[in-house]
């Protein structure tokens, strides 16, 4: 199993520094970049936080066993190889214009990245190889997971007086 340092594949070139990537560039690099900074290995790619930020190409974005549960149910990190397979460039940018997504998806986020951002990570995810299997599928409230699952509990709002 091969990984990816981050530090030498900046070295390496592999992964350009982000002032030589310009901000309207649409590129696998760039999406790469975005990736990285903007937080999708930590869900999407399993054991990349284990790795300490390492990337395996093997399990790049393809979602992850481990569940989130609170109120709304348990809902997993979906494999973004196989959902970007299902759309186009143009149907990839709507979908992530317009999707709102169960916690701990920061879904809002997503919708702040400019459309050459979100282009970008739609021609990382491509790149990456065929998409292997689903992550879980979601969990309704009251359901027990099936896999190991992190629990969120949101803080008590008081009632107003």
């Amino acid at each position: 199993m091969r990984t990816i340092d981050l530090c030498a594949a900046v070295a390496l070139c592999i992964v350009p520094s982000s002032q030589l990537l310009a901000a309207d560039e649409v590129s696998v690099e760039r999406g790469l970049y975005i990736s990285i900074i903007g937080g999708c290995h930590f869900c999407h790619t399993e054991g990349y936080r284990e790795a300490e930020g390492k990337i395996d190409p093997e399990k790049a974005l393809k979602g992850s066993s481990v569940g989130w549960q609170g109120p709304w149910g348990t809902t997993y990190a979906v494999n973004l190889r196989d959902s970007a397979r299902g759309f186009d460039e143009d149907a990839w940018v709507d979908h992530l214009k317009n999707k709102v997504q169960l916690p701990p998806m920061p879904w809002y986020q997503v919708k702040a990245m400019t459309e050459s951002d979100m282009r970008s990570v739609y021609l990382y995810i491509k790149s990456l190889g065929p998409p292997g299997e689903s992550a879980p599928y979601y969990r309704e409230p009251g359901k027990e997971p099936r896999t190991p699952y992190v629990t969120l509990v949101p803080p008590q709002t008081p009632k107003k007086k």
